[in-house]
């Protein structure tokens, strides 16, 4: 006897149906990662390409600076802060954020303990794995070997990144410190 030829072969439907669903699911999944906002990195207070392409230019400069001068940040309060993680909690050291107007001083010192004036100074107030809500002073005045950041005024709490560059002849140095304003 030959066979019946009305016998149903599902595997064309069960193609159709598997590339369908990898359709629908790479829809989605372009759809759910173009909705998220990407930050861009600040390391070096420069963007991350004009850092990667001028690292080697960078970390040299930061190497002569380190050989020479120390920076230091002047009459603020720190307290070490827990910082949870999914892994672990870590304790950090941070500075201690007032909210409204905040004020930060610094002094430049060679590793002689001579107080440098003629230095060119920029400030940043960043925020982890954010750069909207950043604020960046180019030119920090210097008033009796110290260089006074003022006027930051700081409303939200949370996490935030006192970042300084300093610039001497070709040495130049940063300077990042975790800062915290506490809930109310």
């Amino acid at each position: 006897m030959a066979k019946s030829s009305k016998e149903k072969t599902y595997w064309p439907h069960m193609i159709l149906g598997f590339l369908m669903i990898g359709i629908t699911l790479s829809y989605w999944t372009v759809k759910s990662a173009s909705s998220i906002p990407v930050q861009e990195s600040n390391n070096y207070m420069l963007k991350y390409q004009q850092a990667d392409i001028n690292i080697n230019e960078i970390i040299e400069r930061k190497n002569l600076f380190d050989k020479n001068y120390l920076i230091e940040i002047v009459d603020a309060k720190s307290k070490f802060i827990e910082i949870e993680n999914a892994k672990r909690v870590k304790r950090e050291s941070s500075i201690l954020l007032t909210k409204g107007e905040n004020i930060f001083t610094y002094r430049v010192t060679a590793k002689d303990g001579s107080v440098q004036n003629d230095a060119n100074v920029s400030f940043q107030l960043t925020r982890p794995h954010r750069t909207q809500e950043d604020i960046f002073v180019e030119n920090v005045s210097e008033k009796d070997g110290k260089y006074i950041v003022d006027n930051i005024n700081i409303i939200k709490a949370g996490r935030y990144i006192l970042q300084l560059r300093v610039k001497i002849g070709e040495a130049i140095g940063y300077s990042e410190m975790p800062a915290y304003l506490k809930p109310e």
